[in-house]
């Protein structure tokens, strides 16, 4: 029988602006020990030193995770040219360099190659298993790592600003699984001076801007006490690039259960939808004829 988990439950969405220095499981660690939750879990990684959105899922939101997870987002980046490192980013080792610069006509022309639906290999030094173990675990140990490459969508990448020689700030928009330091590394390759990311922050991910996000300071000042509930976003909002029907009472008395149970309003035979009842989700699934067949239900 295993363990029960201790701690409050509460449901719900924080937008936290990522720290610099800090993984993004340790974010999470901190705001389920401030809020004394008893879940939560984040909707994409982002490096330590990288910073800027990561949404935070408590409780019954952590069922809505893949929605966010899977939506665009976008990041503003800054590539150092000229130089190449084993991680792919400025905390590794430079393994080769060049005394070539690209021009900024160079730069633009070269970025379309990276749009569209492309294969990416990942870094050597990233979460991504490999024979049942982390890729970063393999390199660190000296082993050589051969990453296959992977699918990924990628709706924009845009030429932002140019420093000065060395550098250069991109916005990229991609889908699902999408390594920042991939680009810069293929992107310096490409231009024939190599490159890998110096600075890395992420601007928005599906609903949610950096804007509105959260200063992490607030979990020092206000932790334990609740003033850190009332920043709590409703659970909804990780549904909202899905249709939303409303449960009849005895649909909504079946879905509980797990059961299809009925809905008003139209959507497509087959599409993915969520039901709420008097304003409350209660699950999500597939609509056939008038009824949502449940994948997830949520228990609020």
């Amino acid at each position: 029988m295993g363990r029960k988990r201790n701690g409050r439950d509460i449901s719900g969405w924080l937008i936290i602006d990522k720290p610099a220095g800090m993984t993004s499981t340790a974010v999470v660690n901190k705001i389920r020990w401030a809020l004394d939750a008893k879940k939560a879990g984040h909707a994409g990684t982002l490096d330590p030193d990288a910073t800027g959105v990561l949404a935070v899922a408590l409780g019954e939101a952590t069922k809505t995770i893949p929605f966010i997870t899977d939506a665009l987002k976008a990041y503003e980046f800054t590539v150092r040219l000229g130089q190449s490192t084993n991680t792919d980013d400025a905390e590794g080792e430079v393994i080769s360099a060049s005394d070539l610069r690209p021009s900024d006509a160079e730069i633009t022309d070269a970025l379309p190659q990276f749009v569209g639906d492309i294969e990416q290999v990942p870094p050597k030094f990233s979460a991504v298993k490999i024979d049942g173990q982390r890729a970063y675990k393999l390199a660190r140990d000296g082993e050589e790592v051969e990453i296959a490459g992977r699918p990924l969508f990628v709706d924009s990448l845009t030429f932002l600003d140019r420093p000065d020689v060395d550098h250069v700030t991109l916005e990229l928009v991609c889908g699902k699984g999408g390594y920042v330091r991939s680009i810069a590394r293929d992107l310096g390759e490409a231009l024939g001076c190599f490159g890998h990311v110096r600075e890395l922050r992420r601007v928005w991910s599906g609903p949610f801007d950096v804007e509105k996000a959260l200063d992490f300071a607030i979990f020092d000042v206000d932790e334990k006490t609740p003033d850190l509930d009332v920043h709590l976003l409703p659970l909804a909002v990780g549904l909202e690039d899905l249709t939303e029907l409303r449960a009849t009472d005895q649909g909504f008395a079946r879905m509980k259960n797990g059961n299809p149970g009925q809905v008003l309003g139209s959507a497509e035979y087959g599409e993915e939808i969520w039901a709420s009842y008097q304003g409350t989700p209660v699950a999500v699934g597939i609509y056939r004829g008038g009824e949502l067949h449940p994948s997830r239900v949520f228990n609020l």
